[in-house]
């Protein structure tokens, strides 16, 4: 299977995102940064010199950031999920995406100072979710929260017939 890359499409931020995602996860790294060439501004419109890419990695898991121009923004319909092992991680994870202009959504979703979309939950949530009996409430429990409270929803997930 070919080795999948996901490209995360910015305005001028693209170095800039790659290094604060680098220094928000353990196990990734800078990649290579390439710059746009002396040729094709009349299609791309930036300049010369200007970052191209920005490429990182997260686990092993290969992104770019491109600075390719002002018309696409990020949206819900595409988010990045980060299953967690307990509170701590979860707590971790959701003040280094929320700060400095990050906003918080509902049910385990936020959105980070560039605007993509994270879902921050605990990886246990999804043995939970399975269980028939006690899906509803679990599922009622972490729908009125924004940063998921993992004893609470163990607490309900126990207490659930």
């Amino acid at each position: 299977m070919p080795n999948i890359t996901t490209c995360l499409w910015f305005d001028t931020q693209a170095e800039e995102a790659a290094k604060f995602y680098v220094s928000v996860f353990k196990n990734a790294k800078m990649g290579n940064v390439s710059h746009y060439p002396d040729s094709g501004q009349d299609v791309h419109g930036k300049q010369a010199g200007s970052v191209l890419v920005a490429e990182f990695s997260i686990d092993g898991r290969n992104f770019v950031c491109l600075n390719g121009g002002s018309q696409f923004k990020f949206t819900e319909a595409i988010s990045l999920m980060i299953p967690c092992k307990d509170q701590p991680e979860i707590d971790y994870y959701w003040e280094k995406l929320t700060t400095n202009g990050g906003q918080e959504g509902a049910c385990g979703w936020l959105k980070d100072k560039y605007g993509l979309s994270w879902q921050v939950f605990p990886e246990a949530i999804l043995k939970m979710l399975t269980d028939k009996k006690k899906a509803k409430p679990v599922m009622d429990a972490f729908m009125k929260m924004h940063k998921f409270d993992l004893a609470e929803i163990e607490r309900v997930y126990a207490a659930a017939a």
